[in-house]
């Protein structure tokens, strides 16, 4: 298992979750493909850190399942807009912090066996 990390991420946690959460469990290489074409700007960001995963452990990108796909919510850049009569309102600038881990994609016991089962009624 390889885990990547990357930090103060200029996007909502909230936005970026939503994106986390499709690729959690997908084969990196899929997942990877899928994000290509989001249109979502933390679609980019996960991306890179599930490509990054990839490559510290040394894996090739389809023999591995992206486990877990965390995205925590880092610090808040705050901000002022001056309104009406000389008052001020406060602007949020939040940041994130996204962990993806992928480790190798381990094929089942009952997977091969029934595999091996259908092989051998089809010679039979």
């Amino acid at each position: 298992m390889s885990r990547a990390l990357i930090k103060f991420i200029r996007l909502s946690p909230t936005k970026a979750r939503l994106i986390a959460r499709e690729v959690q469990g997908m084969n990196a290489e899929l997942a990877l493909a899928s994000l290509k074409f989001m249109p979502n700007k933390g679609a980019k960001f996960i991306a890179n850190a599930i490509s990054s995963a990839v490559a510290n452990g040394g894996f090739e990108a389809n023999e591995v399942i992206v486990s877990s796909c965390r995205v925590d919510a880092g610090a808040v850049l705050k901000r002022f807009r001056p309104r009406a009569r000389g008052s001020a309102s406060r602007i949020r600038k939040p940041t994130s912090h996204i962990l993806v881990e992928v480790s190798k994609a381990e094929v089942s016991a009952e997977k091969t066996t029934k595999a091996k089962k259908a092989s051998v009624k089809k010679e039979s």
